[in-house]
């Protein structure tokens, strides 16, 4: 069983990283390589929650601790270009910080969305040049990573425009992913716009599980799935059997660990998520779809980040490491 035991010195050598950042900006950019033993390792960049970085330091973040490959909100893209979106995190406790506990089985509430808030944003996203978005992407590239996917939950306030511009930015982009953690109710409006655009739609799961997404791939060859095998456990679902019958349509993975029956997300190696038994399946049969570490901690996202990869690193090259 792998431990927290390399975590330390991981987390010491992520400092060091960090101080040496600034000189990339000094040398020729080298393409990241972070397929460890053909598992693509990447990034979802929800573990910048909290962080208050941008993309510029996001990119410097990913060279740092050696990850090639993003799965990048919304948020972080639209608030770059200007939109009327806050940072991830932004006002927000992080969850490491003491809280009431909850009621056995109940979600974190949220406060309705502001509907002036909503379309500023609509309007924003609809006057916004896609030269925008391809700069974007061209900042990716000049960092020598892979923007892999857009991660873009649609919902029901979405106009037909808006979700019509939408994937138009996902081109822009430079990717044909986009990732969903949205309502299954909406992928039938969805539908004509991916098969429109050649852009696949894959749906995310937090509390949802094996129905929804057999009913959303029903609909058409361009809807997938963004397998969370952290959530998918927690939910009560064996992630590891879902990849061994689905993998052909699954766009790329999140890496998290929880505690089953709806437990809490928790450092790489002290959940019960089958992460060792997940990371040896994919080295077994060479899947190529990225493993994005999806993870946030009090240290910051340099050295979380760091020490998570090792864990990944060791759990795909020495399993039965104590």
């Amino acid at each position: 069983m792998i431990t927290r035991r390399t975590f330390t010195t991981t987390a010491l050598s992520a400092l060091a990283y960090a101080k040496l950042a600034p000189a990339f900006a000094q040398q020729a950019i080298k393409p990241i390589n972070s397929t460890i033993d053909g598992v693509l390792m990447g990034v979802q960049s929800a573990s910048f929650t909290f962080s208050g970085m941008g993309l510029p330091d996001i990119i410097t973040t990913m060279r740092a601790v050696g990850l090639s490959t993003i799965d990048t909100m919304s948020e972080h893209v639209e608030n770059y270009l200007g939109g009327p979106v806050a940072l991830p995190g932004t006002g927000r406790p992080g969850p490491w910080v003491p809280r009431p506990p909850r009621p056995a089985g109940s979600r974190p509430s949220f406060p309705p969305p502001d509907p002036a808030k909503r379309e500023a944003l609509r309007r924003w996203r609809l006057e916004v040049g896609l030269d925008k978005y391809e700069q974007v992407a061209k900042m990716f590239r000049d960092g020598g990573l892979n923007f892999f996917s857009y991660n873009l939950s649609f919902d029901n306030s979405y106009s037909d425009e808006e979700i019509e511009k939408s994937f138009l930015a996902t081109k822009a982009l430079g990717t044909r992913i986009i990732t969903a953690s949205s309502p299954v109710e909406i992928f039938p409006r969805l539908k004509p716009f991916a098969e429109k655009h050649d852009v696949i739609v894959a749906l995310h799961n937090h509390t949802i599980g094996p129905k929804e997404f057999a009913e959303a791939m029903a609909l058409s060859d361009k809807f997938w799935v963004n397998l969370d095998v952290g959530h998918f456990f927690a939910s009560g679902h064996d992630p590891v059997e879902y990849l061994k019958q689905h993998h052909a349509r699954i766009t790329n993975i999140h890496i998290k660990d929880r505690l089953s029956h709806e437990g809490e997300s928790v450092p790489f190696g002290d959940g019960q998520t089958p992460l060792v038994a997940v990371f040896q399946l994919l080295k077994k049969e060479g899947w190529t779809f990225p493993a994005c570490i999806e993870y946030v901690g009090p240290a910051g996202p340099a050295i979380e980040l760091a020490s998570c990869l090792q864990y990944c690193k060791d759990a795909i090259k020495h399993p039965y490491q104590a």
